[in-house]
């Protein structure tokens, strides 16, 4: 595992603990010789990030669409950051460059790209694991909702699987190189035509 996406909030004014988690990650993904893949931004959690991790001598990438490169958005001092054209091209790049993911908490953005990845994992676009690092306990009204979506049919069993989650950045890397992803996935997919719902 040489490289790792990270989604991140980007929002001013988050309480300290959120920054403090960003940070620590940066810095155990830099010691550990892990390049960044994230959306370049230098405010709230994705500056956060960014900052430490370069401060410990990492690699940082920024992958940004035209529409967003702006100099109050956008961190001056990565590795290297890369312009594309759009959302879409951002988030299609990310997950050629990244061996893994990591969500940190965040907005829509976020949400999104947490989302979208998760949903390539189920449908067999990628088999690259996925990781949330669950500072202050953001995530459990979300685990909660995708429990819900399970118990509904909405989402099979082994669905659930598809992501780690924990509340330290080094146990979360050490949770992510050691996930296997769970068997049958390809069933979602190839199911008969008259199977029940999940």
């Amino acid at each position: 595992m040489h490289s790792i996406c990270v989604f991140a909030g980007s929002a001013d004014h988050l309480d300290q603990s959120y920054l403090d988690g960003a940070t620590e990650l940066g810095r155990c993904l830099a010691e550990n010789q892990i390049r960044i893949i994230y959306g370049g931004g230098k405010t709230g959690l994705m500056g956060a990030l960014a900052d430490s991790a370069l401060a410990a001598g990492g690699t940082v990438i920024g992958i940004v669409p035209r529409s967003l490169f702006q100099p109050q958005l956008i961190h001056d001092h990565l590795t290297e950051l890369k312009i594309v054209d759009s959302m879409h091209q951002r988030k299609a790049l990310m997950t050629q460059m990244a061996d893994a993911f990591i969500a940190l908490p965040g907005g829509f953005g976020t949400l999104d790209e947490l989302f979208e990845t998760l949903t390539w994992i189920q449908i067999g676009i990628h088999r690259k694991p996925l990781g949330l690092l669950n500072l202050n306990s953001y995530f459990l009204p979300l685990l909660a909702m995708v429990n819900h979506a399970q118990q509904e049919g909405f989402i099979y069993a082994n669905h659930r699987d598809l992501f780690a989650i924990e509340d330290d950045p080094h146990r979360l890397l050490a949770t992510l190189q050691n996930h296997r992803l769970p068997d049958h996935l390809e069933e979602w997919v190839s199911r008969p035509a008259s199977s029940p719902n999940p």
